[in-house]
């Protein structure tokens, strides 16, 4: 039987370290749209200031999801760590 191949997804470790990265980018991103709403605001761009500031809303929604995703993964290594101490392995 073949391998599979590695994903992000593979144990909680890459998927904790999956989901920060996400974090990290979708931090860039917010920063992004806070210079385009800026610019919008300043050309007097209504409509598309309104569709930038939906955006941001929808960013802000992601980002609480995904700190909430990276605390859970966190709780998940720290049991797994408790488990396998108390099973007498080591990981």
């Amino acid at each position: 039987m073949a391998d599979k191949p590695e994903t992000s997804f593979d144990n909680i470790d890459s998927a904790r370290e999956y989901v920060g990265l996400l974090c990290e980018a979708l931090e860039e991103a917010k920063g992004a749209v806070g210079d385009d709403i800026a610019l919008a605001r300043s050309e007097g761009a209504t409509r598309r200031l309104e569709a930038l500031q939906l955006v941001t809303h929808k960013l802000d929604a992601l980002s609480r999801h995904l700190d909430t995703s990276h605390r859970l993964l966190n709780d998940l290594r720290t049991l797994r760590r408790l488990l396998l101490r108390d099973r007498g392995g080591s990981r």
